[in-house]
């Protein structure tokens, strides 16, 4: 599935933002505090409220008058999210456009969703489906999903309820495979991914075992490498062939047993006879390495989020691995990044670029493409040009 646009009002630093037209490679600039992090979260706070409930989620993050927008009424005020998605379709099938819709409030002390909706659309023109319509925990289904779009097509519905006002209606009816639109929004909020890698936990040697995706901080890279080259060998001669252009002068990498039943990973230098364990390589080679593990996964996360992939990579390797995320995503899984790096945004086409705002303590987030000046000097300068020479003025470094 891919994201086309996603509306905030009232999270956090965002008062009141939309970014429409998504590609499948997102990235955003901004400085410290803009809030990049708190845009990536939006889809973390989504993730536990399914998995949990909103109360979890909210008291995660400090309770609700810490999450909702400072300036707001916690009494009147509602946190609200909006994301419009389209699911994978085959090239003769424009597949249509659902929006998923939530209003979360605090009343008596308690925290609420006031309405929950998922709605398909298909094509510009037409009443749309709502095929999932809940208020403070109540609401109905469309169980006869096969027939949207069908001339003579009509709802069939199926009254539905929640065990709480705080609980999700997608987390329920998520789980039946006739709620397909509902499963498809589930799918995405269960296996998203925040690639929070740590150098040291790179390193490990990890215990023996199976592990097919990489964790969120890399600390069973040898396993999955093991895995890779165990049971999906063309993935891991791919990423070998591609090796010495990435990391420079790595020829090899194994991932090897040891006596005492653990795995440990080893690099072959081109210019040495014997390999290094990870422990003596660079951290640069660590993490790169790493990254070209989680770009070749056999089953791409619906929705990876990469926060400054620069840190630890030289310059010269960045539109390397912007090359690399770009190919993830055009594989299936659709791409945000957060970046402070001129050398990564040279890599960039206008369309990928979207930067932060801030105007009286609130932020917004603004297509780069609809900056005339940007979108003018773009067609002759590196968009890192331009950023570091403050033609996009108002995301700085």
């Amino acid at each position: 599935m891919r994201i086309e646009s996603i509306s905030i009002t009232n999270y956090k630093v965002f008062k009141q933002t939309i970014i429409k037209s998504l590609p499948k490679m997102v990235v955003l600039l901004g400085a410290n505090g803009f809030g990049k992090s708190t845009f990536f979260d939006v889809f973390g706070f989504l993730s536990d409220a399914l998995q949990n409930n909103v109360t979890v989620a909210i008291n995660r993050r400090g309770g609700f008058h810490e999450v909702i927008s400072r300036g707001c009424d916690v009494r009147k005020d509602r946190i609200k999210f909006e994301i419009k998605f389209r699911n994978i379709a085959s090239d003769k099938e424009i597949s249509p456009l659902i929006t998923y819709q939530i209003e979360i409030g605090f009343n008596n002390g308690k925290v609420i969703i006031h309405r929950e909706i998922l709605s398909y659309r298909r094509g510009q023109y037409g009443q749309p489906w709502r095929f999932l319509d809940f208020t403070d925990g109540s609401g109905n289904a469309i169980t006869n999903e096969d027939d949207y779009g069908k001339e003579g097509g009509n709802k069939e519905r199926t009254e539905q309820y929640t065990t709480a006002p705080d609980i999700l209606a997608i987390k329920g009816l998520g789980q039946f495979e006739k709620f397909k639109a509902v499963s498809s929004f589930r799918s995405l909020l269960e296996k998203w991914y925040v690639s929070n890698f740590k150098i040291e936990q790179g390193r490990n040697v990890s215990d023996t075992g199976v592990s097919t995706h990489l964790s969120v901080t890399g600390d069973n890279l040898a396993q999955v490498t093991k895995y890779l080259y165990d049971y999906k060998r063309d993935v891991f001669d791919d990423i070998l062939k591609k090796l010495p252009q990435r990391i420079p002068g790595i020829n090899k990498v194994e991932a090897k047993d040891t006596e005492d039943g653990r795995i440990v990973l080893k690099f072959q230098d081109e210019k040495f006879k014997d390999p290094f364990v990870s422990r003596y390589v660079s951290d640069g080679t660590i993490k790169m390495f790493a990254y070209m593990i989680l770009l070749h996964d056999p089953e791409p996360h619906p929705l990876l989020c990469i926060e400054e992939p620069e840190n630890f990579l030289h310059p010269d390797l960045l539109l390397q691995l912007c090359e690399e995320i770009r190919g993830y995503a055009e594989r299936g899984g659709q791409v945000f990044v957060s970046t402070h790096s001129p050398d990564f945004v040279n890599g960039l086409d206008i369309d990928e670029l979207f930067f932060l705002t801030k105007s009286d303590g609130y932020t917004e987030i603004k297509a780069a493409k609809d900056e005339k000046i940007v979108k003018d000097l773009a067609k002759n300068n590196q968009l890192g040009w331009l950023w570091r020479n403050k033609y996009i003025k108002e995301a700085n470094l």
